[in-house]
């Protein structure tokens, strides 16, 4: 189906600018929760994370600091100028992380043509991805400005219970242009507020090839425009990392035997932000833990996420039903295309996600990228996923449909990473930037694949009896 409406209406809801007084739950939910950032100059754990922030992300953006990344360096940078345009619309450019061959069969139906035309699987995933990527995107975009300079899109100031948000924690906004020597309104600096790598960095390494239709391009065009300016588009969180981890989540509930690669797939295209000298490493671990959250409020049918009259979106009220209608297209369309079982085709991959140890070891080195500990008493804590955030446990169990809500976020806090990062402060949000999907996926494809086998066991064993009843006697 053509596509031009749907990538504008996207676009145009994660980008809405929000007048005072209008934010949504879900928006003073991602505020709170993003809002330990603006303390960390208060403190000498604070002041050292900001510190090893801006190190940490000029080492990987010019490639001083070697990560794990799943192509060579000078490969990975290209992968980065090609990720910098957003496939909203039908996730395409994401589709690489189902494999081979049901990435081919994905891009077959759901493609874009243009910038502003595409093809999709079927209106049903195009409502899911439409309304996901609306809800995520409106958070992070009023994120970008609250904490840049407390307003809802540069000018207007955000509502009064908003601006408690700063006063009551000793917030301060502009974090990381003032820590950085760049200042709002200084010159060359973001006139809002949280300038971005590419404006406070000393050097910014360049990367000159083709962009995802193709066409020659490096990354200050994505980063200065006239492709895309973000000269006065603040950095905290990182949108394009939200919309990331939102299409990787989408992708591997439609298509759970790829669950790992898709989570690895979202990580890849969060940390290309930096390659490209647009985002800090912060502003991607942000972007990751407010699509995390959100996801799993989304599919826990939260009243204050589903059922939302968003302009130009179908409005969805069961979201875990739409997502499950959603998944049954998809399955139809790949099993079509691969002509065997999806379970099959899943495991039919010669691309650079198809090395599950390198995979398992990128995804590691993008949950903390190796910032200091900020709060002691979470890093040295096990944090109750069950108690703190229940709902987390429906990222598992939409996916693995055998698995109750109890036994996955038992599976995500066995699994849960490194604590005590710069948004682990013991809160409901702070726990989703230690949530480990990719460790938490293969435990729970695992028991779901145990659950599977017992089940056919006892069937066996129950027909096996019954026909034994059956049988007469001599």
């Amino acid at each position: 189906m053509a596509g031009q409406k749907i990538l504008t209406i996207a676009v145009f809801c994660a980008l809405m600018p929000l007048p005072a007084g209008a934010q949504s739950d879900s928006d003073m939910a991602v505020l709170r929760g993003l809002a330990p950032v603006t303390v960390l100059s208060n403190t000498p754990e604070g002041t050292a994370a900001l510190a090893a922030n801006y190190t940490v992300t000029g080492g990987i953006q010019t490639g001083v600091i070697r990560q794990s990344t799943l192509l060579p360096f000078p490969e990975q940078q290209q992968q980065a100028l090609r990720d910098a345009f957003i496939t909203s619309g039908n996730l395409a450019q994401l589709a690489d992380g189902l494999g081979t061959t049901l990435g081919a069969g994905y891009l077959a139906r759901a493609h874009s043509l243009d910038q502003t035309n595409f093809t999709n699987i079927s209106q049903p995933v195009a409502d899911v991805i439409a309304y996901a990527n609306a809800i995520t995107g409106m958070d992070s975009n009023a994120g970008k400005y609250f904490f840049a300079n407390e307003t809802t899109d540069g000018k207007t100031p955000v509502s009064t219970e908003a601006m408690a948000i700063l006063k009551r924690i000793g917030g301060e906004t502009d974090i990381f242009g003032k820590s950085y020597g760049l200042p709002a309104a200084t010159s060359g600096a973001d006139v809002f507020g949280n300038s971005r790598p590419f404006q406070t960095e000393p050097s910014v390494s360049p990367i000159i090839g083709p962009d995802y239709f193709n066409v020659p391009a490096d990354n200050w065009v994505y980063n200065r425009g006239p492709i895309m300016n973000l000269i006065n588009s603040p950095s905290y969180p990182s949108g394009h990392t939200t919309y990331g981890f939102t299409g990787a989540l989408i992708m591997a509930i439609l298509v759970p035997d790829r669950y790992q690669q898709m989570i690895t797939r979202g990580a890849e295209y969060g940390n290309d932000r930096i390659l490209m000298g647009a985002h800090y490493a912060m502003d991607v671990l942000g972007g990751r833990t407010l699509a995390i959250y959100d996801m799993a409020h989304l599919l826990a049918n939260d009243p204050a996420y589903v059922g939302r009259k968003l302009q130009g979106v179908s409005t969805i009220k069961d979201f875990q039903a739409a997502i499950k209608v959603a998944r049954t297209e998809v399955t139809n369309v790949l099993q079509a295309a691969c002509g065997k079982a999806i379970r099959e085709c899943a495991r039919e991959d010669t691309g650079r996600l198809s090395n599950s140890a390198l995979n398992e070891a990128f995804y590691a080195g993008t949950q903390t990228y190796n910032l200091p500990i900020v709060y002691p008493k979470s890093a040295a804590a096990v944090e109750i996923v069950g108690k703190l955030a229940p709902e987390a446990g429906y990222l598992l169990t939409v996916a693995f449909p055998t698995l109750t809500l109890e036994q996955a976020d038992q599976i995500l806090t066995e699994t849960e990473g490194a604590g005590g990062g710069f948004l682990d402060d013991g809160s409901s949000f702070g726990i989703y930037s230690r949530l480990n999907l990719y460790a938490a996926a293969g435990r729970a494809a695992a028991l779901a694949s145990s659950q599977a086998h017992n089940a056919r066991r006892d069937n066996a064993s129950s027909g096996r009896i019954k026909l034994s009843m059956r049988s007469p006697k001599n």
